[in-house]
């Protein structure tokens, strides 16, 4: 470990008190995506203060904030402002039924805590490239009832990320640096590398029927409910020809299936999520899906209305990067690394980024309880907010050293799937699809 990662390490722990300190202010003050603006407004602030230049207001609450020359590659450390809807969790808010059940607020403190090494002059004459430490908005899926109040505000993409997209504020970034808590069964501290993950998309789907007298005629009515029970069942039935290696997931909600129990119900309202390994493989399972819900429709005698409701793309699985491994294990960690095979059947909108650019990625422990549950908790700020700190900043030195030679690598070896225009173009086209 040379000079500069000795430094890198004894900044962090002198600013030890304030990253925990930020990190439980968070946790005690959730907020949902698209409206983090308190988070937003503390994360501005404490950039500001160790200088970097700080970009507010970007897809509504996101804060960038920036160091570095234009030339040389830059690299983008990336915090997650928002809470999940998890209103029986301890530390939920009241009002708004969120928390901080998805660590987000842990992996805001590593971002803070590296962000806070960086301030450094001395470190920063070492790299050979540009840094951006970006919290953005609304990882957690956005609920079909907030989407139109939304793009009322000029949001047309509903996740964080896909948004940033779209409106240029990733346009900067090359290599981007992401990190989480454990999201899978994985027993040491630190697991290296970002496996393949599903990606999925969704849709509300409207059914509609005719009302009748539930006894005196229901023959002249046509029921809604029994037509989205009967694409259900046609969905379940199909389940046999997912293949595993696509790792397809269905999910379906129905929000409404009438009004009074004595009329035959005019009026269903469902909601269908697909999730699958592949971009190829979530439309060809959306198709079978119309194929249910026209199917019944048909035989009924109703009609099917769709909103599609924009997902997440899949993750471009990505192996230890050499400066991740270096780091870990400079600092002792206990940890592995992503194999080949590795599979995380949850979504996450970081795999729209994983599409455009390279992803460097790792996930931690220091917590107990059900990811999303009420049981959730940080139990170890050391290994939740402080080691993974230290394992984004050495990691970011190690890639941006020495003229950015090993970011340099990473970026000429990356192939894109997407450049942005057209990731938008796709996202666009697929929301106009019906």
């Amino acid at each position: 470990m040379d000079k500069t990662e000795q430094k890198i390490l004894r900044l962090i722990d002198e600013n030890r008190d304030r990253i925990i300190e930020f990190a439980e202010d968070i946790a005690a003050h959730p907020e949902p995506g698209f409206e983090e603006r308190r988070t937003a407004e503390k994360t501005a602030g404490l950039l500001r203060e160790l200088g970097y230049e700080v970009h507010t207001g970007l897809a509504l609450t996101g804060v960038r904030g920036d160091w570095g020359p234009e030339k040389g590659p830059n690299l983008t450390i990336i915090g997650e402002l928002d809470a999940i809807g998890c209103k029986t969790h301890p530390m939920a808010d009241p009002a708004n039924g969120t928390a901080h059940a998805c660590g987000h607020h842990a992996q805001m403190a590593a971002m803070m805590g590296s962000a806070f090494a960086f301030a450094d002059p001395e470190i920063r004459k070492e790299l050979g490239g540009s840094l951006s430490f970006f919290a953005v908005p609304a990882e957690e899926y956005i609920d079909a009832d907030r989407r139109p109040l939304l793009r009322e505000k000029g949001v047309q993409f509903m996740s964080g990320k896909s948004e940033l997209i779209r409106t240029g504020a990733f346009d900067r970034t090359d290599i981007a640096m992401t990190t989480h808590v454990h999201m899978g069964p994985v027993e040491e501290d630190f697991y290296l590398g970002n496996p393949a993950c599903n990606g999925f998309t969704a849709e509300r789907v409207t059914v509609r029927g005719k009302a009748a007298h539930a006894a005196v005629d229901p023959w002249n009515g046509v029921n809604a409910l029994s037509i989205a029970t009967s694409a259900i069942q046609m969905m379940g039935l199909m389940r046999e020809t997912f293949r595993e290696e696509d790792h397809v997931r269905l999910h379906n909600v129905i929000r409404k299936a009438g009004d009074v129990l004595n009329s035959v119900p005019d009026e269903a309202v469902l909601e269908t999520k697909v999730r699958a390994a592949s971009l190829e493989k979530i439309q060809e399972i959306r198709e079978k899906v119309h194929r249910a819900y026209d199917g019944a429709a048909y035989a009924f005698g109703g009609k099917i209305e769709r909103e599609v409701l924009q997902g997440y793309m899949p993750i471009i699985p990505r192996g230890a990067d050499e400066a991740l491994v270096d780091a870990a294990r400079e600092l002792g960690l206990k940890y592995r690394t992503v194999q080949k095979g590795d599979f995380n059947n949850a979504c996450t909108d970081v795999g729209d980024l994983s599409q455009i650019f390279p992803v460097v990625n790792f996930t931690f422990k220091g917590f107990e309880g059900k990811l999303h549950g009420a049981d959730f908790r940080i139990t170890d700020p050391e290994k939740a907010y402080i080691l993974p700190a230290k394992l984004l900043a050495l990691t970011a030195y190690k890639l941006l050293k020495n003229g950015a030679e090993k970011a340099l690598e990473i970026k000429r070896n990356h192939q894109p799937v997407f450049d942005t225009e057209g990731y938008v173009r796709y996202v666009e086209q697929l929301l106009e699809r019906k």
